[in-house]
């Protein structure tokens, strides 16, 4: 069993590699289909330090949780990014659902500590 201080090491680089991912979807809306260089460069550079930093993570933090909170966090900051930046229509159903992705990464990190409630039915 890992530490929490080695756990939550985890954590620091998995924050990076949703930043990097955020910023590379953004960069990628930039781009126009890489028609503009600077942003599709920006998007490799996103992307490139979101891997890199999320392959730190694994070490540590089981792939399923670290996916399943990369994918939600990302999901919903770009969600929000969308809104707020590019003003993307934005519904109460939009917004259902990316609570209901977030809710989803609360089950996955509950179900995966020890005495939590879902882990004895694993």
């Amino acid at each position: 069993m890992r530490g929490d201080g080695d756990l939550m090491k985890g954590y620091i680089p998995l924050a990076i590699a949703i930043i990097g991912e955020v910023v590379g979807t953004s960069m990628l809306k930039l781009s126009e289909g890489f028609t503009n260089v600077i942003p599709s460069i920006g998007f490799m550079l996103g992307f490139g330090t979101a891997f890199y930093f999320l392959s730190i993570s694994l070490k540590v933090i089981p792939l399923g949780t670290a996916y399943a909170i990369w994918a939600g966090v990302g999901t919903a900051l770009t969600a929000l990014i969308g809104l707020l930046i590019w003003k993307e229509p934005f519904s109460v159903m939009t917004a259902f659902g990316i609570v209901l992705i977030i809710a989803g990464v609360v089950v996955v990190n509950s179900a995966k500590r020890p005495g939590s409630a879902i882990e004895g039915q694993k």
